[in-house]
């Protein structure tokens, strides 16, 4: 979907990714705007996967070592290093950066982009794939929003760098408030033009749709999802952050926005800090009722 989004301008409203999204807009010119919603967010201390038997004992273990990515600009690859060297003190800098594909051999990244001159960055080798390399411990390790093959099947040598992923994020939250953003709702640029009152629509039919979802998933008479505890999940995840964890809007979210985006630019994905106000159509920049 992102593929298409960003090279062949595909569709008239889509999710995106928040990375690839802020390249664009210090580009000039994006096709996207955006309305902040946030159609996917995570804590991505889940997100780092290594070789147990490579000496990786800590975060600051994998500095020298060669980590599998399938793109440099993945929104959830932008959070994890930036938590990386604001907590512990690794940098891009300091590992070697294998891009490949998951599963298939070779994955472009679906806008280019210059990286630093201290960035170390090599293809993956032809025909090979990220999660054969890390079964066969030919990379060190692997980060990305999905879990490699390898890590589902049980491969014995494969595991989470956080072992303990939710009281790492819970911990995290509680320092930071921080909920991490990865994607949010695109609408091609013309379209809001021609239509401006659509984006701020748009805003108010997906935050009633948020609310119908959240009234079904803590209606547990007849669990909504295929999972147990979920009771005890939602009374845990509002305990840490409150009755709208996952909160719409510019307002409550400006905070994760700024942090984002300090990482987007330091990393060297953006050539300049873009401004949160240059992300989102004008009139989702805040809320009305009727």
């Amino acid at each position: 979907m992102f593929f298409r989004a960003f090279r062949h301008e595909a569709f008239d409203i889509s999710e995106i990714s928040l990375s690839s999204y802020s390249i664009s807009v210090t580009r000039g010119n994006p096709h996207y705007v955006a309305i902040p919603v946030f159609l996917s967010r995570a804590f991505r201390h889940t997100s780092v996967y290594i070789r147990t038997d490579k000496g990786i004992e800590k975060p600051e273990d994998l500095k020298g070592k060669r980590i599998g990515i399938a793109e440099y600009q993945l929104s959830a690859n932008v959070w994890v290093r930036g938590i990386l060297e604001e907590d512990y003190g690794v940098k891009p800098s300091d590992i070697t950066w294998v891009r490949g594909g998951m599963d298939t051999p070779g994955r472009p990244e679906k806008i280019k982009v210059q990286l630093p001159d201290d960035i170390t960055m090599v293809d993956a080798p032809e025909g090979a794939t990220l999660n054969s390399m890390l079964e066969a411990g030919e990379i060190d390790g692997f980060i990305g929003p999905r879990w490699p093959r390898c890590f589902s099947e049980g491969h014995p040598h494969v595991g989470r760098l956080f072992a303990d992923s939710i009281t790492t994020a819970e911990d995290y939250f509680k320092r930071t408030k921080i909920f991490p953003i990865m994607h949010v709702l695109g609408v091609r640029r013309s379209l809001a033009e021609e239509y401006p009152f659509l984006p701020a629509a748009l805003l108010k039919a997906f935050t009633q749709s948020k609310r119908l979802a959240e009234e079904a998933l803590s209606d547990t008479s007849a669990t909504k999802v295929t999972m147990p505890f979920v009771e005890d999940n939602l009374n845990r995840v509002h305990a840490l952050m409150g009755k709208d964890p996952w909160s719409y809007g510019v307002a409550d979210n400006a905070h994760v926005l700024d942090r984002f985006l300090d990482y987007h630019a330091s990393q060297g994905l953006s050539p300049r800090r873009v401004k949160i106000e240059e992300l989102f159509h004008p009139s989702t920049l805040e809320a009305y009722s009727l």
